[in-house]
């Protein structure tokens, strides 16, 4: 049954995981389930999408710019915002009338403090693409005042008001699950979907070690740094290769203090999948996740996973001891003697990284577009 999707968030030109995942589903609704979805964007009006989008799917561009707002000081800027808050609400419930979508699904971005009270027609729907801990966390920003601290737990409070009210609230892990479930009862899980599922496949014989992920905070890369330095004492013919964006500054610095010469901080590549199939052991250092979706696409390739338990993402993905290996958060040693106890077995590490490419199928967009079909159908009978 063809039916007809509206998507808002802000922008497609950004490299995001939200950006990605999103322009995944909607080629794949558009192309093979013959969806009508339309995109409704905010920002970045002359802009080239990211991520390649299909020309079945409708892009409409509401040209508000919020990103006017971010070299304004806070009076100047908390007056812009509310003017352009008003003026996207206006227009998103204009653009909603005339498209009349059958669902509406809010990213969490700036229109879910007013899409419930759009009276369109549509079904109202919410997807989140991070854990609810960081979702609005602005205490964890350097510097965080006391003020930063109120407005984050005000903001929180706001957006739980709208999230009762959503027909569906979509989440990416069943741990997550659990930390909106005390107050609502509106919740499903649905996983993120593979962008890509090779036929290629690691051999898991090269003496490779490998981390995918912007060079930020978040990705603990200096955790994986720190691990690698014990890991590189016991098997010093093993390299650790990290690629991503960002500012690599920082890192480099732990590389040269530690005289790290197996530890290579790569670009963002184009090829991954090579990169990966070019590895035999992947690993999340993570802080923390919306999903933790390079543990997926490594597991695709037949890459044995082995990941801090960090909220949230992998204790959903791996299955311990049988496609990878889960590690307690933030323990460095641990991490550490988790890799070499790859590094050692190797029938052990082939047999993860088999696993992992079996266990993976259930990630395919083949698979979870079923789940969202469902979710529709279940939504509109």
């Amino acid at each position: 049954m063809k039916r007809k999707i509206a998507y808002c968030l802000p922008s497609l030109y950004i490299p995001g995981g939200m950006e990605r995942v999103l322009t995944i589903k909607a080629n794949y609704f558009a192309e093979e389930l013959g969806y009508d979805i339309y995109i409704i964007l905010t920002d970045g009006k002359k802009l080239t999408p990211f991520y390649p989008l299909s020309p079945k799917v409708h892009m409409i561009h509401l040209d508000i710019n919020f990103n006017e707002l971010w070299d304004k000081p806070l009076y100047k800027k908390t007056l812009i915002y509310m003017r352009k808050q008003r003026l996207y609400k206006k227009r998103l419930t204009r653009c909603l009338l005339e498209i009349c979508p059958e669902i509406t699904v809010s990213m969490l971005r700036r229109e879910i403090n007013f899409i419930n009270s759009i009276h369109d027609g549509s079904v109202k729907i919410g997807e989140i693409h991070i854990n609810k801990s960081n979702f609005r966390n602005l205490s964890e920003e350097k510097g965080a005042s006391f003020i930063k601290n109120l407005l984050s737990r005000l903001w929180m409070k706001q957006l739980d008001r709208q999230l009762k009210k959503l027909s569906k609230f979509i989440i990416l892990t069943e741990e997550d699950r659990k930390n909106f479930s005390y107050y609502l009862d509106n919740t499903t899980v649905i996983y993120n979907p593979l962008p890509f599922y090779p036929e290629q496949t690691s051999d898991c014989t090269a003496q490779e070690v490998i981390a995918v992920g912007r060079y930020t905070q978040q990705k603990g890369f200096d955790l994986l740094i720190e691990a690698w330095r014990i890991v590189a004492e016991k098997h010093p013919d093993w390299n650790l290769r990290i690629y991503g964006g960002g500012d690599r500054t920082e890192f480099l610095a732990l590389k040269d203090k530690y005289h790290l010469k197996t530890l290579y901080l790569e670009e963002q590549t184009q090829n991954i999948i090579q990169k990966y199939c070019e590895s035999s052991i992947f690993v999340l250092s993570s802080r923390y996740e919306g999903f933790g979706m390079v543990i997926t696409e490594a597991m695709s390739c037949g890459v044995p996973p082995v990941s801090f338990t960090c909220p949230c993402g992998p204790r959903d993905i791996i299955h311990n001891n049988e496609d990878g290996l889960l590690v307690e958060n933030g323990d460095i040693e641990q991490l550490a003697e988790k890799i070499c106890y790859l590094i050692e077995n190797d029938t052990i590490r082939k047999e993860m990284g088999r696993m992992a490419k079996i266990n993976s199928k259930r990630f395919k967009i083949e698979n979870i577009s079923k789940e969202w079909e469902a979710l529709f159908n279940h939504l509109l009978k």
